[in-house]
């Protein structure tokens, strides 16, 4: 007779069309990598862009691990963490929760609740940023912007209504960049314009799934390059495909604050490894 499946209870949820699943740590069982690459294919199971593992300690600290769909552990992902912060709010009522990721921990505040929407500020860290041109096999030298916003970007900008760059698309330039020896780890690519001085649009190729409709750390990093390197306002409205989030960087030396929405989708169990 044969065994049968352990069920996994998950929740879904999404920030600006970033999706991801949420599951307690405790029933991942060391098959992180392996229930990422199950649960979120798009045609074969549940689909998301990754899982945010969330650990429940016994000292109370919440921690996140997040994997992304092919299976890779990144350092903590903005609008996963709020995807949490938002589920925390409608299933426990915490409304103002610190939540630790690899990234260093991400205090989220509930500012709006239309329970299953949710709009929230985070506390996303102090980023950092470092212009660098680089050289891409086969494109040549691309000028950009390395930024740490607690795990790794590089920031293009861009002139055009399409986000080309170099000849290429931003998804194969982006491509190209994410996976280059030149980041041993990987790291997203984010391609800017500057559309005023209180607005950039961006585009975002992220390491581990590809081009997504928008990323919280994505939103962070070109909003740091932008006030850094092109001189635009502090107070920043960055859109992506996915809506647009806020952000709040008020000196080189204080933490950025990143407000969006986040609406829970639905709750259910998957049929286990």
């Amino acid at each position: 007779m044969k065994n049968k499946k352990v069920m996994i209870p998950f929740v879904k949820a999404h920030a600006c069309g970033n999706d991801f699943l949420i599951i307690e740590e405790r029933v991942a069982q060391r098959r992180h990598a392996e229930l990422a690459q199950r649960l979120c294919s798009r045609n074969t199971s549940i689909g998301a862009d990754g899982i945010e593992f969330l650990e429940r300690r016994p000292n109370g600290e919440l921690f996140l691990r997040l994997f992304n769909a092919d299976g890779s552990e990144a350092e903590l992902s903005g609008n996963g963490t709020r995807c949490v912060a938002a589920w925390l709010a409608s299933s426990e009522g915490m409304d103002d929760v610190v939540l630790g990721t690899h990234g260093g921990p991400r205090r989220c505040r509930v500012v709006e609740d239309a329970d299953p929407v949710y709009l929230i500020e985070s506390e996303m860290g102090v980023p950092r940023v470092m212009p660098r041109t680089i050289v891409v096999d086969g494109v040549g030298e691309v000028p950009g912007a390395m930024v740490n916003v607690g795990n790794p970007h590089f920031v293009i900008f861009v002139e055009s209504d399409d986000f080309r760059a170099h000849g290429l698309a931003w998804q194969e330039l982006g491509a190209k960049i994410s996976t280059s020896p030149l980041f041993p780890h990987g790291t997203n690519v984010e391609f800017v314009r500057v559309q005023s001085k209180a607005e950039i649009a961006f585009r975002i190729y992220e390491r581990g799934c590809g081009p997504t409709t928008s990323s919280g750390t994505g939103t962070c990093a070109s909003s740091t390059a932008a006030i850094a390197l092109r001189g635009v306002e502090r107070e920043l409205t960055a859109i992506a495909e996915g809506g647009a989030q806020r952000t709040v960087w008020t000196s080189n030396e204080s933490a950025m604050l990143l407000t969006g929405p986040a609406e829970i989708i639905c709750r259910g169990e998957a049929v286990g490894l």
